[in-house]
């Protein structure tokens, strides 16, 4: 589904306290956007400027910065949880790339990553989708799923109409002010029904609760199934 809103600049932050490294990522968006996309528009800042601009919705993050660490996914979490991260970090520990995608990651590259690559990845984020190494995905996969206690009322938990269409749009990768808007109320009440949303599937996330929607029937959302978007916007790399 297109909209308006793709054809606008999207700004993106980008924050590493290595030189080099910045330059690095701010060239990679002299490139015009692909399939006619809208414009990537780089901000560069510390980290608490970039946290307290609205504008920015997506955020790269060199993990490898000494002032960066998973407490710091922690933190954008908690303060800002329709941010979209696109982490940068070390290569061979595939514990650390499972802990970032938990913890609200939308894309993981290693230090190695080709301009190209980490360019292609923003993109399938901006896009609404997850970027996870293909090796990895089956590990995530069985983690998110975290299915319950056969005995407990979380395996199919009832939801109300609304709740219904919460999370349908919440399979479609928007964020609160998003489904706000598509369904006619505030986002305030979107972040309300999200909590008892997750709450009912012992979700600790809004990947959780996708993974938990798609893995059992939780709510009657045959549209989504036609989508020729990767389940749960879940793009898979090498």
């Amino acid at each position: 589904m297109s909209s308006l809103r793709n054809f606008e600049p999207i700004q993106i932050g980008l924050f590493s306290d290595e030189p080099i490294r910045l330059e690095g990522l701010t060239c990679i968006f002299d490139q015009p956007p692909s399939n006619g996309g809208a414009q990537l528009v780089p901000l560069v800042g510390t980290f608490e400027q970039l946290l307290a601009r609205p504008s920015v919705e997506y955020l790269v993050l060199d993990l490898q910065s000494s002032s960066v660490s998973m407490e710091t996914l922690a933190t954008v979490r908690r303060a800002r949880p329709s941010l979209k991260l696109i982490v940068i970090g070390p290569e061979g520990d595939d514990e650390v790339v499972l802990q970032a995608i938990s913890a609200g990651a939308r894309a993981w590259l290693g230090m190695t990553a080709s301009p190209e690559a980490v360019r292609m990845a923003i993109e399938v984020v901006t896009g609404g989708s997850i970027w996870a190494p293909r090796r990895l995905l089956s590990k995530l996969i069985d983690r998110l799923l975290k299915v319950p206690d056969p005995g407990t009322s979380r395996i199919n938990p009832h939801l109300t109409d609304r709740e219904k269409q919460v999370l349908d749009q919440i399979l479609l990768a928007r964020s609160n002010r998003e489904i706000a808007h598509h369904l006619g109320i505030e986002e305030r009440t979107v972040k309300a029904h999200v909590g008892r949303l997750m709450r009912k599937t012992g979700a600790d996330n809004r990947i959780e609760l996708s993974m938990c929607a798609l893995h059992r029937p939780l709510s009657s959302h045959t549209h989504a199934r036609g989508q020729h978007r990767p389940a749960n916007g879940i793009a898979i790399t090498n």
